[in-house]
């Protein structure tokens, strides 16, 4: 004769509903900006910035606007205000300028403007980056966090990162954060 689940199997059981409930409570479209950051890209040539605006727009989402700028810290800082002062952006998703060069100052600019960090972000990207590309990981300074209500997260200029990192976080997340952002205290 079976007793049933246990407490802590309807225990597990309520909190995997809780999480699969708030992930479907997220918008079905994001409004988003792409933001590559490099010194040397052009409109032709900005492979991961395309990347990364044709993976949102194929889940569903719609990029506002996509912007080229030099890895200097003004303009990256220009391009974060006009992504964060437009009330329709949610997401803003850099790529470039977060290595460890006295040129990448992406990582820089970003936690100086980010009121709420999500460290989680850059650890579980340099976790899957290390499976991918061993201890090189750790070269990275991708980040995550909320500017005035919308999400800024940093990615690696590389393709096969930005794919590692919208396949793997962005993508499953990106409706979910910003529920979460938009959430009523």
């Amino acid at each position: 004769m079976s007793q049933g689940p246990s407490r802590d199997e309807v225990a597990a059981a309520a909190e995997k509903k809780t999480f699969e409930e708030h992930r479907a409570e997220g918008p079905d479209a994001v409004v988003c900006v792409v933001v590559t950051v490099s010194d040397t890209r052009t409109g032709e040539t900005d492979t991961s910035g395309k990347l990364i605006a044709n993976m949102l727009a194929d889940h569903g989402h719609r990029v506002a606007f996509t912007r080229i700028v030099k890895d200097d810290a003004g303009q990256i800082r220009g391009a974060f205000e006009e992504a964060c002062g437009d009330p329709e952006v949610q997401v803003v998703i850099t790529n470039g300028g977060t290595g460890i060069t006295p040129r990448d100052t992406t990582y820089d600019v970003a936690l100086s403007m980010i009121e709420k960090e999500m460290p989680g972000f850059g650890e579980l990207f340099r976790y899957l980056s290390y499976l991918d590309i061993g201890t090189a990981s750790i070269l990275t300074r991708a980040t995550a966090g909320t500017c005035r209500g919308t999400i800024i997260m940093t990615l690696p200029g590389s393709g096969n990162a930005c794919r590692t990192g919208m396949e793997k976080i962005i993508l499953p997340e990106i409706s979910h954060m910003v529920r979460e952002v938009l959430k009523k205290g």
